[in-house]
């Protein structure tokens, strides 16, 4: 067996001797454990989780639905971008969800304002629904749909072939569709992004670079 186990252990002891698991001599990708947990994936606001090594391709169409967990104001949701100005982003910024498109032309934005900055960052689960077709962009968070007019109609295709990053992205990568560095902190679950009838599930345990990442569980109260 080569896999970590994603679980919590304590109280162990060695020839009647308790190990001290306060302070050990080096750590990596282990977390506190918690009392009550839930579905999801944790994102401990410094790292980001890294999908499609190979790179993503937006072009004309994609549909990307998650669902979030946050208590802070600023965040990035999820980043494709390109080596030209080709992107799309999807980022939290004051309190408000928004949705960046660039095919080539420039960067529109759809913008979803909650009526209260904080009522989006309740830490509570809220759905996110983020289309785009051809030159079209529009945004739908828990069922409130925002629109927005996109003045480059003859723009269509993001043509981006970089990775996509999730609840942030390295300092030495650029993201043409993002305004924010904030790294994600809180959970997401269940992010999908469907091209035509095909629809993929991303599971974060298999991301190829997981930084302050947690896959298999959010925290309900830390123990």
């Amino acid at each position: 067996v080569t896999d970590s186990i994603p679980a919590c252990i304590g109280n162990m002891t060695i020839n009647s001797k308790q190990l001290e698991n306060e302070s050990p001599v080096s750590i990596f990708a282990v977390n506190k454990c918690y009392v009550t947990v839930q579905d999801g994936t944790f994102f401990d606001g410094s790292g980001f989780a890294a999908l499609v090594r190979e790179g993503y391709k937006v072009r004309s169409d994609v549909n990307i639905t998650l669902e979030f967990r946050t208590t802070a104001v600023h965040g990035v949701l999820l980043g494709v971008s390109s080596a030209k100005v080709d992107a799309i982003g999807l980022e939290i910024v004051n309190g408000k969800v928004l949705f960046h498109v660039n095919n080539g032309a420039g960067r529109i934005t759809a913008t979803y304002e909650p009526r209260g900055t904080n009522s989006l960052c309740d830490g509570k689960w809220h759905k996110l629904q983020a289309n785009k077709s051809k030159h079209r962009i529009s945004l739908i968070i828990d069922g409130n749909l925002v629109q927005t007019d996109n003045p480059y109609i003859q723009s269509t295709s993001a043509d981006t072939n970089n990775p996509i990053y999730v609840g942030g992205y390295p300092a030495d990568v650029k993201q043409n569709c993002l305004t924010s560095k904030s790294s994600f902190h809180g959970c997401l679950r269940n992010l999908v992004l469907t091209k035509g009838q095909q629809a993929e599930l991303f599971d974060f345990s298999r991301a190829f670079d997981l930084r302050g990442v947690f896959p298999h569980s959010c925290p309900g109260a830390e123990h």
